[in-house]
């Protein structure tokens, strides 16, 4: 049973960490992740991915990567705050 994530994350530049999340988008196809970037109306250096994985493991193992973390040490400010939801 596929899980929901959303991911929040604090960005240097909204624009640059929007080009880097849509490089990625081969490898997330790939792991059966589907995911949809959001800019903060508010906070516009605030990003959020909501979307679907397969299960915890398959996201963490593309949250993981060495492609992503890259990602991660190069435009995102802080950790971000994931949360996973199960569908009732």
């Amino acid at each position: 049973m596929s899980i929901t994530v959303i991911i929040e994350a604090d960005v240097k530049n909204f624009e640059n960490w929007l080009a880097l999340f849509n490089e990625l988008e081969d490898q997330r196809q790939e792991a059966g992740i589907n995911f949809k970037a959001f800019k903060n109306a508010s906070e516009p250096q605030t990003s959020f991915v909501i979307g679907t994985a397969p299960s915890k493991q398959v996201f963490f193992d593309f949250f993981n990567s060495p492609e992503r973390l890259a990602v991660q040490q190069a435009i995102i400010v802080k950790q971000p705050i994931i949360t996973f939801l199960e569908s009732v």
